[in-house]
């Protein structure tokens, strides 16, 4: 139901028609490949960090990491609280968005939003509808750097 129903989005939307998409279908399950990252030790988790650095992100207790970009990806809801202290949010109130992929954070270019649905990408909050839009930003940001 739900690649049907993003795929469907996505299809009329590209055709010129509206369609109301997956919100509320419920949150998106763990997929194959992403158990397998956990099993192999591939994916390192981090706690959230505290701020951006002209080289990266930095944590309250000073650790600092080196980054070139920060993509921050969500799911159907987004939640951009934690985000509150970098000062994002436009005269609209949003946080805008743009570039080439629509995902690059206006107030911050080194901050790109995947997975925030329509705000970013038709479905782009649906693992059917990501996958053009995580596309965009890599090669956005391939470009950049």
């Amino acid at each position: 139901m739900l690649f049907a129903t993003a795929r469907a989005r996505i299809r009329a939307l590209s055709e010129g028609h509206e369609h109301s998409g997956v919100a509320g279908l419920g949150d998106i399950v763990m997929v194959p490949s992403v158990v397998d990252a956990r099993e192999r030790g591939v994916l390192e988790p981090h706690p959230m960090f505290t701020r951006l650095t002209p080289t990266g992100v930095a944590w309250a207790d000073g650790t600092e990491r080196a980054a070139d970009a920060v993509i921050w990806c969500t799911g159907f809801r987004p939640a951009l609280r934690h985000l509150t202290g970098l000062r994002l949010h436009g005269e609209a109130g949003r946080v805008e968005v743009g570039g080439p992929s629509g995902t690059r954070v206006r107030r911050e270019p080194r901050l790109y939003l995947v997975g925030y649905g329509d705000w970013v990408g038709p479905a782009s909050a649906t693992l059917a509808g990501v996958g053009p839009s995580a596309r965009d930003t890599a090669n956005d940001i391939m470009a950049r750097l």
